[in-house]
Parts: C-alpha cells; sequence; structure tokens
C-alpha cells in the first residue's frame, strides 16, 4: 500500500471510513508494541536495582578476602577499618558542614553587625590615634603636662591659681629614676608676687592642689599679663634647677568662668635663643685610683645640620686644668649616621688626682661628622667645680660625684652654644713650625753671640783694672 506524505493512503480520501479503521488499527499495534517494550525496560531496571545490593556485596566480599589473603589481616578486620575511615569520613563532612552553617547568617544581621564591627573598629583607630599622638608629643617635649584651675572675682578684684597636678615630669635624680618637684606660679611682667607650692619628694606625678591669690588686679591690667607657672626641682645644697614651665597670657583666657585644664610644660631657655638638643652623660670618680671615667650615653632632638634634615653627631671630650690648658688627649665617640637621637653608651677614663678635681673641668661637645674638614659643633656641656657661675647643672653634677665616690650619677644636659673650632691646615702648620725653630735658632745665635760679646768685655775690663794696678805701683815706688 502506498501513501502520502501525510500519511493518507494512496486511493482513499481522508472521509472515508476504510482509512479510519486501517489507520486507527495500526495506531493501536505500534501503541501495543511500543507498552510492551517499555514494559519490558522498566522490569529489566527494576531487576538491576534489586540484584544490585547483592552484585555490590558480592564484590566487597570478593575484594575482601583478597585483600585478607594478601595482608593476613581476617575479613571482620577489614570490615573495621573500612567502617572506622567510613565514620570519620562522614564525621568530617558534618564537621564542615556545621562550620559553614554556623557562618552563615541573615544578611539583613550580617549587615547589621558588619556596619557595628566597622564603627566599633573605627572609633578604636581614632581612641589609639588620639592615644598615640598624646604620647608621642609627650615623648617629643620631655618636660611633663600640668593640671591647673584659674577663678577671677570681678568685684575683689582677685585672681585666684590652683595648681592641681603633674605628671611624666622628666627624671632629675638616676639612682631612683625620680625628681623632687615644686611649682613656682608668678605675673609677667612684675614677677611680684611670688608664690612656691610644697615639695613632693621622689615623685614624678605629683599632686600639689594648693591655691595662691593675686589681689589688686583689675580685669583691664590682665590684657597686659602672663601667668607663669614654673617646675623645678629641689636641691638642698644649692639653687633648684628649672625642669620646664608654661607660660599662659591672660588675654587669650575668658575670666568670666572658672577654666581646668591640662598643659604641656616646655623646656626652658638656655638663653642661647635656640634649642640645640639634649645630652645624657655618666660621671663616676675611684679616688683611690685617680680616675675619672665618662661615659657618653645618648643624645636626643638634636639640631639639624645637614641640608636633608639630620645629622652625622659624635662627641668630643677635652680635659682642661684652671689655666684653660688642654692635658692629655681629646677622646672621641663613633659617629652615627643621620640621627638625630643617638644612643652611644661608650665610657673613656681620665686620670686625675683627688687634689685636682676642683682645678679641672671637661669640655663635652657634641658635633656633627664632614668628610671634608673638622666637625661643625651642635653644642657644648661644661662640667667642673669652676662652673657654678658659668653653667650650674655642670657645677652641681660636678659636685655630686665628688660627694659620691665610686658611684656613677647620670644627668641630662641641655647643650649650650659651641664656637666653631679652627683647625690649621697641614702646610700653614708646617711653615708656622719651620718659623719657630728658625726663630729658636736665630734668638740662640744672637744670645750665643751675646754671651761672647759680654765674655769678651769682661776679659777687656780685667786687663784694663790690671794696667791700673800696675801703674799704681810704679807711682808708688
Amino acid at each position: 500500500m502506498f501513501w502520502y506524505a501525510d500519511g493518507t493512503p494512496l486511493g482513499f480520501t481522508p472521509d472515508d471510513d476504510v482509512w479510519h479503521n486501517l489507520y486507527k488499527r495500526d495506531a493501536d499495534e505500534e501503541k501495543s508494541k511500543e507498552g510492551e517494550e517499555g514494559e519490558e525496560k522498566g522490569n529489566k531496571v527494576l531487576k538491576t536495582i534489586k540484584e544490585a545490593p547483592a552484585k555490590i556485596k558480592d564484590e566487597f566480599l570478593k575484594d575482601a578476602d583478597l585483600i585478607a589473603e594478601k595482608t593476613n589481616i581476617p575479613t571482620w578486620g577489614i570490615f573495621t577499618i573500612f567502617a572506622v575511615i567510613v565514620v570519620a569520613v562522614i564525621g568530617l563532612i558534618g564537621w564542615c558542614a556545621w562550620r559553614f552553617l554556623k557562618k552563615k547568617k541573615p544578611k539583613g544581621a550580617e549587615d547589621k553587625k558588619a556596619g557595628e564591627d566597622d564603627e566599633n573598629a573605627l572609633v578604636d583607630n581614632e581612641e589609639a590615634n588620639i592615644e598615640d599622638v598624646d604620647m608621642e608629643e609627650q615623648k617629643e617635649e620631655g618636660h611633663g603636662r600640668l593640671k591647673y584651675r584659674l577663678e577671677y572675682d570681678f568685684t575683689t578684684q582677685e585672681l585666684k591659681v590652683t595648681v592641681i597636678e603633674a605628671t611624666d615630669l622628666p627624671v632629675t635624680d638616676w639612682s631612683t629614676g625620680l625628681t623632687d618637684p615644686f611649682v613656682k606660679v608668678y605675673l609677667l611682667p612684675d614677677k611680684k608676687p611670688k608664690y612656691e607650692t610644697k615639695v613632693h619628694r621622689k615623685n614624678c606625678n605629683p599632686k600639689f592642689d594648693q591655691s595662691f591669690v593675686f589681689k589688686n588686679i583689675p580685669y583691664v591690667d590682665t590684657f597686659d599679663k602672663t601667668l607663669v607657672f614654673a617646675v623645678y626641682d629641689y636641691d638642698r645644697f644649692s639653687s633648684s634647677d628649672q625642669t620646664g614651665e608654661y607660660q599662659l597670657p591672660l588675654n587669650s583666657v575668658d575670666l568670666a568662668g572658672p577654666v581646668e585644664e591640662w598643659k604641656d610644660l616646655a623646656g626652658v631657655d638656655d638663653g642661647s635663643g635656640q634649642y640645640l638638643g639634649d645630652l645624657c652623660l655618666s660621671l663616676r670618680y675611684v679616688p683611690s685610683s685617680g680616675k675619672l671615667t665618662v661615659a657618653i650615653l645618648e643624645a636626643r632632638k638634636l639640631k639639624k645640620m645637614d641640608i636633608t634634615g639630620a645629622s652625622d653627631p659624635y662627641v668630643k671630650i677635652k680635659l682642661f686644668d684652671n689655666k684653660d690648658k688642654r692635658i692629655g688627649k681629646k677622646k672621641k665617640t663613633s659617629v652615627k649616621s643621620c640621627n638625630l637621637n643617638p644612643y652611644w653608651n661608650e665610657s673613656f677614663v681620665f686620670l686625675i688626682d683627688e687634689m685636682d678635681m676642683k682645678r679641672v673641668y671637661i669640655n663635652v661637645t657634641v658635633c656633627d661628622y664632614d668628610l671634608i674638614g673638622s666637625g661643625d659643633p651642635i653644642g657644648k656641656v661644661m662640667l667642673g667645680w669652676n662652673q657654678s657661675k658659668l653653667y650650674k647643672p655642670g657645677f652641681k653634677h660636678w659636685k655630686e660625684v665628688l660627694e659620691n665616690p665610686r658611684r656613677p650619677i647620670i644627668k641630662w644636659h641641655v647643650l649650650q652654644d659651641a664656637e666653631p673650632e679652627e683647625e690649621e691646615d697641614p702646610k700653614d702648620k708646617k711653615d708656622k713650625d719651620k718659623k719657630d725653630k728658625d726663630g729658636k735658632d736665630k734668638d740662640g745665635k744672637d744670645k750665643k753671640d751675646k754671651k761672647d760679646k759680654d765674655k769678651d768685655g769682661k776679659d777687656k775690663d780685667k786687663k784694663d783694672d790690671k794696667k791700673k794696678d800696675e801703674k799704681k805701683d810704679e807711682k808708688k815706688k
């Protein structure tokens, strides 16, 4: 039978009943065949699934028997090892899943927590930065801080000043690591009256809590006055050393209400007009051996000498007698390149008799090293008994060393101005030495000629005297 492309039998029309019967019969046969084939396939799959556990078990038993034969391990041991491995793998997978589910949280809650964490981190960072800045400023200043309170009474025209407390004051006694502070309070430019707090022994964080009243100060006059807080280190045997101060112009303060605040103490002006830095050194004298040990420990905040904003510091030490004549050779420390806060910890020994300790002094000069020529001096410190008027800290240090033999005394000193030292050119030095030698030779020759002349003159005078005596004798005869 032939068919059209649309499935219609040739010679029949789509409306013919015969075609319908034939077409329906063929379709039913095809459907029945497809159903039987699908049923057979399903049965095969079900049969395979049912038989799979048995096959797997048989294969596993065969493998276990094979492993047991090769390793001499019983079959139950193989099953136990396999079970342990399976349990371990399942436990690891479960732990990983638990960790993942624990970290996973709702998106809104996660965003909220992240925002809070970021905010907390930002606050912590700001607080850390503030603390770092405070610590850096305090470290740079190195003179401590002071808390005070001001109260002005417009009716009585009185200014009440309260020194509350101080913190982080510099150490002046290195044997104890403490200081003996007190505060002087006065007004510039008069400096009168001048008030003092009590001395707090061995305390770098004293709490004074003392009030002083400046009377008869009209409010108009406060614009021209400056309130000074000067912190001193008490010394029983000599004048006290000032360790820091703070100057408060009253025209910068609103006296309408009480003013209470912390302020950083500044260093004391040494009169040079420029701060050159500080030097820490130790002195130790042993009377029995006559050894004076000078230890150069460290320096801080040295003056910038190079164009790059740094310095190459080293220290020179010279010993002089009371006539400013150098004794022995000068000592030098090593050079610390590009360092404004160098650390040396180098010591040098001078031999000095105990009787001469009050007649000598040492000159400690911090210099900036140069490849060409001598180093440029940054500042100096003079230590000795003769410095009582020139540099009191140097005198006090020397005195404390003599009062405490065989004990190292460590102190910080503010560098003073040092004049540049002129170094002679080697050629000029040779010429000078040659001239001196020629002058000496000439002087020696002149002296010799003069001596010969004097000798000839004396001989001549003797001859003349002898002739005169002979003439007198002839006359007498």
